[in-house]
């Protein structure tokens, strides 16, 4: 992953300034290297924070000054954490992962047919309702919770996990529809005509043809839209009642406040909260770039 990051931070240097223009004397490249290093330490402090607090035991957590380097590791904190008695880690994040999934999914398959109508069919009034869309995004999250949750009243789904789905997909989708749709956008549409002329269907050009050289594009959808599903917390705390339903972010949140110096066991479920973002984005990492060039030979 590392690897990856400064490949394309390098690439993109190269392409914004060109191989040979870059000349730096030894007092800039210091200064690059002392902004890079506070950006680093700034952006990797608090992880590095949360995974030894994670392992220390309770009296050197409370010890002050506090200790940078533990010395003594110990696991009781994940202990707590996996404990039913304790706290119910894995039903939180057994329903947080299905309601990613379920809103990543649905996200990606509503905004594949949406922004694909928006980018190559023709029909009337299509500009002023993809725009249209866009302006849903433009409300922050605290105006929209008082009207979903009227529909979700309405719905009969106060504290089930699939309202928690409509409200990320409502969140979600209007993004997901102009990133696809700008991407389709930059597929030649001379591909897709020669694919018609061949004896195609428009669904046969959309699943054979566009959706794979999209594939970075649908990949980034969907990690997109998973993360917002995964981190979320103020629809879940309001959509939300019955503990056996909550989400990560919410039973975090009640494990806070129903005990007193907890900061161990916070720190072992924020950390293992943040394993499967961080799984999932090398993982697909991958195949964003491989989608680069998956299907190009199509055409």
């Amino acid at each position: 992953m590392l690897k990856t990051i400064l490949t394309t931070t390098v690439d993109g240097f190269r392409a914004a300034f060109g191989r040979g223009r870059i000349e730096t004397s030894p007092l800039e490249r210091a200064v690059f290297l002392l902004a890079v290093g506070t950006v680093l330490l700034v952006s990797l402090f608090p992880f590095y924070w949360m995974v030894v607090t994670s392992f220390m035991p309770e009296s050197a957590i409370y010890s002050l000054p506090p200790t940078l380097v533990p010395t003594e590791f110990t696991l009781d904190h994940y202990e707590s954490v996996f404990s039913p008695e304790t706290f119910p880690f894995v039903t939180y994040f057994k329903n947080s992962l299905i309601i990613s999934l379920l809103t990543g999914g649905l996200s990606v398959l509503v905004a594949t047919f949406g922004a694909y109508s928006f980018a190559r069919l023709e029909y009337r009034g299509r500009g002023l309702f993809s725009r249209g869309v866009l302006l849903v995004y433009m409300f922050s999250g605290i105006l929209l919770v008082v009207p979903l949750f009227q529909i979700v009243v309405w719905l009969g789904l106060v504290d089930k996990p699939s309202s928690l789905v409509i409200t990320y997909l409502v969140q979600t989708l209007p993004v997901s529809l102009y990133m696809l749709g700008n991407y389709f956008r930059s597929v030649p549409p001379e591909i897709e005509e020669a694919a018609i002329m061949d004896g195609y269907s428009r669904i046969e050009v959309v699943f054979r043809i566009t959706l794979p050289l999209s594939a970075p594009a649908i990949v980034a959808v969907f990690i997109y839209t998973f993360m917002i599903a995964w981190n979320e917390y103020l629809f879940a705390s309001i959509f939300l009642r019955t503990q056996s339903n909550f989400t990560l972010p919410i039973g975090l949140d009640a494990l806070s406040s129903g005990f007193h110096q907890v900061w161990g066991q916070i720190m072992a479920a924020s950390l293992m909260t943040s394993i499967p973002i961080v799984v999932m984005f090398v993982y697909l990492e991958k195949y964003m770039v491989e989608g680069l060039t998956f299907g190009s030979v199509e055409g």
